[in-house]
């Protein structure tokens, strides 16, 4: 059940649980409205890595992670576009989990992997949705007619099955964060639509939520190969439906399972590597005009791994998982 200031979300519909009505009651909610400006309008964290920065968990796209307080100070996630972070947090032990969400099929199987290392509560679980700007306006379909229509573009159907899912789950809800879609928008110099806040981080031991970006060192660890391996899952049936794992809380080291790629891969990547940074804009991007400067930059990086790596062996010897454990200086070593 979805809760906002303690009770249901008004819904006119029998069962009460439309993704579109639950939404629209959403955007309208004056409260709801009142946090997103207070977060929109607060400074953009920058988090470090090292000995100097805090401990954090990162996550990338299709990915999720539950940390414990007691070892973990903050959980976060950037990139976003037309994708949705969530993060969920047991109030009562301060276990957080948090996902990137990218598409509406792993949406219900995702908050059920999210929910299982929270426990059990009485109290509702505190919840906030960040990103999955407007894209609407980009997406425009040209009937025969000459007459068009406006598409929802990839955050809309993101959102509605988000919001759907939570309000019929047997858990509740305390829905503290609803920055999404219009009230995520802006339009740039050029007219373009782009994300306000594109990533976040939470405080693990308080649960205060606030804009962030992470850079090359703090998007650790294992980043090409996770990026890499979120291209793969989509392939993989073992994946379908899920999110991908990430930091064992219990362990407390990252797991990455292990990914195959076909052998063409590399020669896929070094076709791509050819293009111009503009059409790989267009051909990578589902929302080129909102992409963060590194964007090309980081898909040259990957199509490099793949061109040096076309043997998936070479990153996963005898299938197995690649782990890392958190070393005294502050960082992230490769175990095995």
């Amino acid at each position: 059940m979805l809760l906002v200031d303690g009770e249901p979300v008004p819904c006119s519909s029998p069962e009460g649980s439309s993704g579109r009505e639950l939404v629209a009651a959403l955007m309208g909610n004056p409260g709801l409205r009142a946090a997103s400006e207070r977060l929109r309008a607060a400074p953009e964290r920058t988090v470090p890595s090292g000995p100097e920065g805090p401990r954090h968990v990162y996550v990338f796209q299709r990915e999720y992670a539950t940390v414990d307080p007691a070892r973990v100070e903050l959980v976060g996630t950037d990139e976003m576009t037309t994708c949705v972070g969530v993060a969920i947090r047991n109030n009562k032990t301060g276990m957080t989990s948090i996902s990137h969400m990218d598409f509406p099929k792993i949406v219900e199987g995702g908050f059920k992997q999210m929910l299982e290392l929270l426990g059990d509560d009485d109290e509702p679980f505190d919840v906030h949705l960040i990103g999955g700007f407007d894209d609407a306006s980009t997406k425009v379909v040209y009937s025969a007619g000459g007459k068009h229509s406006i598409q929802e573009g990839y955050s809309h159907p993101l959102c509605f099955k988000i919001v759907e899912v939570l309000h019929k789950s047997q858990q509740r809800f305390h829905l503290r964060s609803f920055c999404v879609l219009g009230i995520n928008t802006m339009t740039d110099s050029y007219g373009n639509a782009r994300p306000i806040v594109g990533g976040f981080v939470m405080q693990t031991s308080s649960g205060v939520v606030t804009p962030a970006s992470f850079d090359i060192t703090s998007r650790c660890p294992d980043e090409i190969v996770r990026r890499i391996r979120v291209s793969v899952s989509s392939y993989d049936p073992n994946w379908r439906g899920k999110l991908l794992e990430t930091y064992n809380t219990h362990a407390d080291i990252f797991q990455i399972a292990p990914a195959c790629w076909m052998p063409d891969w590399a020669e896929m990547a070094s076709s791509h590597n050819q293009l111009s940074d503009s059409e790989v804009l267009l051909q990578c991007s589902t929302s080129p005009a909102a992409e963060p400067p590194h964007f090309v930059e980081t898909e040259r990086r990957i199509w490099k791994y793949l061109i040096e790596n076309p043997d998936w062996e070479d990153a996963f010897p005898k299938y197995k998982p690649r782990v890392f454990h958190w070393t005294n200086d502050g960082r992230w070593s490769r175990h095995s």
